[in-house]
């Protein structure tokens, strides 16, 4: 698996070493992520909050302890994170079969309803499919960018994956508070909120998704400092990261769709454009880009704005396309 997702001779030692060791304690990310979900979902935002903040904090204090104060690398971070995960994990337990929580934790709750099953799986399987697709690809990603240009691209391409993930949190924030919004307003046949809704994400997206575009195409160097002070990472990484978030503003059309789509139960356009995006696009610019014009590595990075391009647009034209057609015709016939 190591060596699929990108890694050479020269890091699978390290690489092995984090993810045997955070594999083993996987059970407290999987009830730590997957169960504050249930917590949030009662109304209790803030406790919610305090797990992941208990984790992060927790796993900022034990890094370095483990790593530098007791000499473990690469397994102390691991450690750390396992550590930071089980707190989390024993956090959200106390809560759900406490006194605080609406609907506690018990053995009657583990009686499945498989209507509801089903129901649950087809919402769930547009995160699904987004993770997976993201995950497959990361694999082309990194296979690719091996071929052409080594453990540094390979390096580059990982920083500027976990900068993705640092600036997306804002725009995760606002679409998964909005989705409870609109489907609750749906239900209610509030059409007109329903529409509000849908704008008012769009333009909060469109300007969070702005302002963190200048901000990298502006200083790039900062954003990779923060996860490696390598000056040949950053050197090589900066042109990189510039050509890789070329597209980054565009994305609020995919986001907005894709989370209107997920909150008015519509998951089968949701997993398409995942899809889309993802394995009919990315996957293949990113193989065929590389080969064309000697681009090398800079077309594995050109593959992403251009996905997000065509994606974004293709996404949010099909909501406006049947979701405010389907608002609209609804408000007639109320």
């Amino acid at each position: 698996m190591l060596y699929l997702f990108g890694a050479s001779d020269i890091t699978y030692k390290h690489a092995n070493e984090y993810a045997t060791i955070y594999l083993i304690g996987n059970i407290f990310v999987m009830i730590s992520l997957g169960m504050n979900h249930f917590i949030n979902s009662q109304g209790f935002g803030r406790i919610g909050m305090l797990t992941v903040l208990l984790g992060a904090v927790a796993n900022i204090i034990f890094d370095p302890i483990f790593i530098f104060l007791f000499g473990m690398g690469v397994k102390g971070a691991a450690i750390a994170t396992v550590i930071s995960q089980f707190l989390s994990a024993v956090w959200v337990l106390r809560f759900l079969t406490g006194e605080n929580a609406i609907f506690h934790l018990n053995k009657e709750s583990f009686k499945l309803n498989w209507n509801r099953v089903k129901n649950i799986l087809a919402l769930g399987t547009s995160g699904f499919v987004m993770q997976f697709t993201n995950s497959l690809v990361q694999i082309v990603l990194n296979k690719t960018l091996q071929q052409f240009g080594g453990d540094l691209y390979v390096g580059i391409m990982t920083v500027i994956s976990s900068i993705r993930e640092f600036i997306m949190m804002p725009i995760s924030g606002l679409t998964r508070g909005s989705q409870p919004v609109m489907g609750f307003n749906y239900g209610a046949g509030e059409y007109d909120r329903v529409k509000k809704c849908i704008k008012f994400i769009t333009l909060c997206s469109f300007a969070i998704n702005t302002l963190m575009w200048l901000a990298i195409q502006g200083f790039p160097e900062f954003f990779i400092g923060i996860f490696n002070d390598d000056p040949e990472v950053i050197k090589a990484g900066t042109p990189m990261m510039r050509i890789f978030y070329m597209g980054f503003f565009i994305m609020c059309l995919q986001q907005a769709g894709q989370s209107t789509f997920v909150a008015l139960g519509k998951s089968k356009f949701a997993i398409f454009f995942s899809i889309f995006r993802k394995v009919i696009l990315v996957i293949p610019l990113a193989l065929i880009l590389p080969r064309i014009s000697s681009l090398g590595y800079i077309g594995v990075f050109l593959s992403e704005p251009l996905s997000e391009f065509i994606g974004g647009i293709a996404c949010y034209a099909t909501m406006l396309l049947t979701v405010g057609k389907e608002l609209k015709e609804k408000k007639f016939e109320m």
